[in-house]
């Protein structure tokens, strides 16, 4: 028997139309339209800036005012500095808190004690730029008055050191009384 089936045809037969491509994704025009926008958007600001500086440049009769106005500089010069109350010994109230209490018996006892200082005006009216040095004599110690310094500072911020002091009774009063105030800087 023979094999009668023709032998395949070389090469393969032509189209009649030619393949279309694949489509490309419109990402890249995307891409390169917002480039462009972003590039154009500096282009004029560019172009703003300069023609605002070039108006500074023109003659007199042409460019617009660049100099501050005089109003603006005078409204400056009549803005009153602010003043602020004079802070003196009598400014403040001080009292003392005992903050630690230990006694012996008839030997007397030993405290640790704190100021608590009150302005008597509007604390408010303080400069706020100024630190205060708050002096103040401490009575009853069995050596002796005790000196010690408060400082003030942004109108509401004392810094202290608690004093320890040693009475030769129970019964010994401890007094308070302020005798400087400094004004440090401000």
């Amino acid at each position: 028997m023979s094999n009668t089936t023709p032998p395949p045809e070389f090469p393969p037969p032509i189209p009649s139309e030619p393949p279309t491509p694949a489509k490309k994704s419109r990402t890249n025009l995307v891409i390169i339209g917002a480039a462009v926008a972003v590039v154009a958007a500096v282009v004029a600001t560019g172009v703003v800036v300069v023609q605002s500086r070039d108006d500074c440049n023109k003659p007199a009769s042409v460019a617009k005012s660049c100099a501050p106005t005089v109003a603006s500089a005078a409204t400056e010069a009549s803005t009153p500095t602010p003043t602020h109350d004079e802070v003196t010994a009598d400014s403040f109230t001080i009292k003392l808190k005992t903050t630690s209490r230990q006694c012996f018996g008839s030997a007397g006892c030993n405290l640790t004690v704190e100021p608590n200082l009150t302005y008597q005006g509007d604390s408010g009216s303080i400069d706020p730029n100024a630190v205060y040095e708050i002096t103040y004599e401490i009575h009853g110690d069995e050596s002796g008055p005790v000196i010690a310094t408060a400082e003030l500072s942004d109108r509401t911020s004392l810094n202290y050191t608690p004093s320890s002091i040693s009475t030769a009774s129970a019964s010994t009063t401890v007094s308070v009384k302020i005798t400087d105030v400094t004004k440090q800087s401000g």
